[in-house]
């Protein structure tokens, strides 16, 4: 029986505000257990929710980044449960007016020349719980709860159950994280719990048009955890039909060390949440002035970043991915160009030399030692003749260690290109008179010989010989390839 994988994501990211959604706590990862809190945070007797109105501009602002509908009447709701991190007995939440709806995001494959859209059903905005701590000691059964994360403003992104593998799971993620990063309403830092995803699995026969039993497998904590867990799942549930057998729709968890996904509990219904507007938090109502302000503040999106670099600036697909994966990598890019004016070199530099170093030393490019000025100014000495590419790695090192511009450690170190004719020309003579084996070849035909020539003058010059005139002064002294010309 071949299958098709049906699957569908919740994805919850913490807006980065200072403070909460409904109270003046502190929003802010860490701290000693319980001391980022209020009384509201804790639900004593007497404390009422007001919206953090930051929380509803960034909520809506990620609702425009994302293509959606913005709700111009919206409202919170109660979502009943009982927990030990949920000490209301409820979560204020939204249910049947969320405050956005419809819109997608585009993912590409790799080796897959089309884009697709994956489209959104909702995002609502909600508080986050607290956190159980669990003790790791098996002889204490004992837990432990930090509210220090309840009241943290959350947005709930919900898409269609459209995507179809693992792989594009993976790439939704990464493309919707890059997009709330780059219009900053959320770090989106998975380790520190500020984006959590949910995955609804199911499969069912190719062909067939209807949907079978869905498992939510809760709190993946990593893009790879994800993929893994989707990949199990679906593997389990193809074993499952395979034997005729069926199975319940539940809540399951993945074990990272197990590798495997393991039942948690019977999986709640709407109805099972009893949700009734919240009472203590009135209406909401967005006007277009406010959606139209939020949506000419936005930044140029990666997806359109992007096509940009490849239009406009002739880059090629891969560079303009790498530099537009973060917003800081392309604002760095950008700053360099400007002065650099050469958009292939400067990306030849940021992706692989510049970013090389960040991945190594695992740092934010806002924290490499070389301003993208500098970057500008190293490409135009290249661009300018000034110096050689090998002899711009020379100077590379240096700035890694210095404040100083590209053009002071030039003079310093005289690092200039020669360009003496009759300086060069001595040294060329030199060198072709010290390798006869080379100009034997040539003669012969040979043509990689020439490497070998041009080699020992850089060499004699310590690369500091223009490359150019190099090449014209040996191939005037050689003659044409194969001819048999005395030297």
């Amino acid at each position: 029986m071949e299958y098709e994988v049906i699957i569908g994501l919740e994805v919850h990211v913490q807006l980065n505000t200072n403070s909460k959604i409904f109270s003046t706590a502190t929003n802010e990862f860490g701290g000693s257990p319980n001391t980022h809190i209020s009384p509201l945070c804790v639900a004593l007797p007497g404390t009422l929710p007001v919206l953090n109105e930051v929380v509803l501009e960034k909520a809506v602002r990620a609702g425009v980044a994302l293509g959606c509908e913005i709700t111009q009447f919206t409202k919170f709701d109660r979502k009943n449960y009982f927990y030990p991190d949920l000490p209301k007995g409820y979560q204020i939440s939204q249910f049947d007016k969320p405050y956005a709806t419809k819109g997608g995001i585009h993912i590409q494959l790799k080796g897959e020349k089309e884009e697709k859209f994956l489209p959104l059903t909702r995002i609502h905005m909600e508080e986050d719980a607290g956190k159980l701590i669990h003790s790791h000691d098996p002889s204490i059964n004992r837990s432990y709860v930090d509210y220090n994360r309840a009241g943290t403003p959350l947005i709930e992104i919900v898409s269609e159950p459209d995507l179809r593998s693992s792989d594009e799971a993976y790439a939704y993620l990464n493309e919707l994280k890059t997009i709330l990063r780059y219009i900053q309403v959320s770090d989106c830092n998975m380790e520190e719990g500020s984006l959590r995803c949910d995955a609804n699995v199911s499969i069912r026969p190719k062909g067939e048009k209807g949907f079978r039993t869905r498992v939510e497998i809760k709190n993946l904590n990593s893009f790879k955890a994800v993929k893994q867990a989707i990949d199990y799942e679906v593997e389990w549930q193809k074993d499952v039909y395979s034997r005729g057998e069926s199975f319940k729709q539940m809540t399951k968890l993945w074990d990272a060390t197990l590798l495997k996904t393991l039942p948690m509990r019977s999986k709640e219904m709407s109805h099972d949440y009893r949700y009734f507007p919240e009472p203590d938090l009135p209406t909401i109502q967005i006007s277009d002035s406010f959606i139209e302000e939020i949506r000419k503040s936005l930044p140029e999106l990666p997806r359109q970043k992007k096509e940009r670099y490849k239009t406009e600036l002739g880059l090629p697909e891969y560079d303009a991915e790498v530099l537009t994966s973060e917003r800081e990598i392309a604002e760095y890019f950008e700053e360099a160009l400007v002065i650099s004016g050469d958009a292939k070199k400067t990306s030849n530099w940021v992706k692989d030399e510049i970013l090389g170093i960040v991945n190594k030393e695992n740092i934010s490019i806002q924290e490499f030692a070389i301003d993208p000025i500098r970057i500008g100014k190293l490409v135009k000495l290249i661009n300018s003749g000034e110096i050689t590419g090998k002899i711009a790695k020379t100077i590379f090192e240096d700035m890694l260690t210095s404040k100083d511009q590209p053009e002071t450690i030039v003079e310093k170190k005289g690092l200039k290109v020669v360009r003496d004719d009759k300086a060069l020309e001595e040294i060329v003579l030199r060198v072709i008179e010290s390798q006869p084996e080379s100009v034997e070849g040539w003669k012969n035909g040979k043509d990689r010989v020439l490497g070998a020539i041009v080699g020992g003058v850089m060499k004699e010059t310590k690369g500091k010989a223009d490359p150019k005139l190099v090449n014209e002064l040996i191939l005037a002294k050689l003659g044409p390839l194969g001819e048999k010309k005395k030297v």
